[in-house]
């Protein structure tokens, strides 16, 4: 069984190439190639926490995986992930466990290559500023995966904690350097959103982090923050003024979002407002942009796929570069 680190994953694993195979794990879902049942919620009250459980087995690929991923928002607080995690790869002809992978690293590799993904398929070519609202354990490859997918001239990131949000800005302009994109802390949602062609939102919010008349004709926004039912980062306004509105998993996002649940259960929107998942976007099965004007509305809750295949691959190349510590 091979271990993989943090570290052993940055060095075969780009977010490019997270952002490549979760356009695949995307795929797989709707081609309805994987069998990934709606991961088990935990609850753990008593530290606002929860225990999630995430298993997936494609067969033509010969491989089945077990995402554990714990979510305790306050550990942000003391320094530590807010959703620690290992993926086990398993291999689906023996059911051996061929690898066991720093899972909170995967998960903000997947989780960011989402909205990377998203906009890489959906955003305007052209798009120059992004925002960022959160920064969190999620929220360092959400920032990159923009930057990957969008020749970005700058990014604006709020968070409630002004301070750490420019110790997070500071940190990310000197690792994200290379992009040549200027990150830059504000002090309010509005002046992170105003203008922005790309938006992203990532924290555990129970209301709307933003303002959604604020957004400008022809953004993307990507919201991901909102795992449960209670959770509504987006507001829904934006909804209304939405051209289209997509999915990772339209299974997945109403057997939990808040962002969509909540305004579907208040009647601002219907079913029939939902334009499809962006695997069928990608497949050329549902329609993509259509014009520079268009608001564009991408959801995202995670599915179980993402983790197998960036496992899988991870775990290939950790072997061919002769990359991570083998454990008898």
């Amino acid at each position: 069984m091979l271990l993989l680190s943090r570290e052993d994953i940055k060095k075969v694993f780009t977010i490019k190439d997270a952002i490549e195979a979760d356009k695949k794990a995307f795929q797989l879902v709707v081609e309805g190639k994987c069998d990934a049942p709606l991961r088990t919620n935990i609850q753990a009250p008593k530290h606002d926490g929860c225990f999630l459980f995430m298993p997936a087995y494609v067969e033509e690929m010969d491989t089945a995986s077990l995402k554990i991923i714990n979510i305790f928002p306050h550990n942000i607080d003391n320094g530590i992930p807010s959703s620690p995690a290992q993926v086990l790869l398993i291999d689906g002809s023996t059911g051996i466990v061929t690898a066991v992978l720093d899972g909170t690293y995967v998960t903000q590799l997947r989780t960011g290559a989402a909205s990377g993904a998203a906009f890489d398929v959906l955003a305007r070519k052209d798009a120059r500023i992004g925002a960022l609202i959160g920064t969190g354990g999620q929220a360092a490859t959400q920032l990159e995966a923009m930057m990957a997918a969008r020749d970005l001239e700058e990014v604006r990131v709020y968070d409630m904690n002004y301070e750490r949000t420019v110790d997070f800005a500071a940190r990310m302009q000197e690792e994200l350097k290379d992009y040549g994109t200027k990150i830059v802390a504000v002090r309010s949602s509005d002046e992170a959103v105003e203008g922005a062609d790309l938006l992203i939102t990532v924290t555990p919010s129970s209301k709307p982090v933003f303002d959604g008349t604020k957004v400008k004709a022809g953004a993307t926004v990507s919201c991901v923050g909102a795992y449960q039912h209670h959770m509504q980062e987006m507001d829904p306004r934006i909804l209304t003024r939405a051209s289209k509105i997509y999915f990772d998993s339209e299974e997945a996002v109403l057997s939990e979002s808040g962002d969509i649940l909540i305004p579907l259960e208040e009647g601002i929107i219907t079913k029939d407002d939902f334009t499809g998942d962006l695997g069928d976007v990608i497949k050329g099965k549902v329609t993509g942009r259509e014009n520079d004007e268009e608001i564009i509305v991408f959801e995202t809750v995670g599915v179980a796929t993402q983790d197998l295949v960036a496992a899988k691959e991870i775990y290939e190349k950790a072997v061919a570069a002769g990359v991570g510590t083998q454990w008898n």
